[in-house]
């Protein structure tokens, strides 16, 4: 019981650290509004390259170390199959690539609500792989943490930015911003209590957060990094990948 107490306040306080890293993302796309499209894709592909480490490093590999190949792949097509049934029947936007969900839902919820549940979608993936990773210890739950905040302040930017195009106020995009951290917090508390529970289930949620994350990574961030880029930002872009996936590579290899 112990155990699980320090584990469950050591999730609470990751679930604050990416809140916080997430605002503060927030917190330049208001202090710098003009933040060029250029700029966001290339954070944002930046944090595409943490996550693809971390699917593997803090996740997938871990749940093969405790499980067979069979039960990690089972976790690795549940993920994705549950990863693509929300997005297929939730209704929601992308700052770039638009709309996405059932037709007949599109018109009766406005531009912001539509927004707001991308991002709650998007980090379902994200808090899911810092909860699930705690259960399986604390050290690849830093290590997922601290991957996760960082990719998050680009997010952050990417959350803030489509609001306050769309003319919502800075204080309002900034509550959004911040709600964006939260969401990212209560999954993580929600995978952790499950899995440190349900311990036998482990690696099935384990391989099934990196699913989730690589599904986020290919599916959801790739078309929105690379929507109508040239050539030369086209290299930029992709070297920021590279970065990012090599900071993963060097902190894993470090801290783990």
């Amino acid at each position: 019981m112990i155990k699980i107490l320090d584990g469950f306040i050591l999730v609470i306080i990751a679930g604050i650290f990416v809140t916080l890293t997430t605002f503060f993302g927030s917190l330049i796309a208001i202090v710098h509004k003009k933040v060029k499209l250029i700029t966001l894709e290339m954070s944002l592909s930046f944090a595409a390259g943490v996550m693809t480490v971390a699917s593997f490093t803090s996740l997938i590999l871990p749940a093969l170390k405790i499980s067979s190949i069979y039960v990690v792949s089972a976790g690795i097509i549940l993920g994705y199959i549950i990863m693509y049934l929300i997005e297929r029947y939730t209704p929601h936007q992308h700052m770039l690539t638009g709309y996405e969900g059932p037709q007949s839902l599109k018109k009766k919820l406005n531009k912001l609500w539509l927004i707001v549940i991308a991002i709650i979608i998007h980090n379902f993936a994200e808090g899911l792989a810092i909860g699930t990773s705690f259960a399986y210890n604390s050290d690849k739950g830093l290590i997922t943490a601290i991957a996760i905040g960082i990719q998050d302040i680009p997010e952050g930017m990417a959350v803030t930015l489509p609001l306050i195009s769309l003319g919502y106020g800075m204080l309002f995009s900034l509550f959004i911003g911040f709600l964006s951290g939260v969401s990212e917090l209560l999954t993580a508390v929600f995978g952790y209590v499950i899995f440190e529970y349900l311990s036998i289930l482990l690696p099935l949620g384990l391989s099934m957060a990196g699913s989730a994350m690589i599904y986020v990574t290919t599916k959801e961030m790739f078309p929105e990094i690379y929507h109508e880029t040239n050539k030369h930002q086209e290299r930029k872009i992709t070297l920021s990948f590279l970065i990012g996936f090599l900071i993963m590579l060097i902190l894993d290899s470090v801290l783990g």
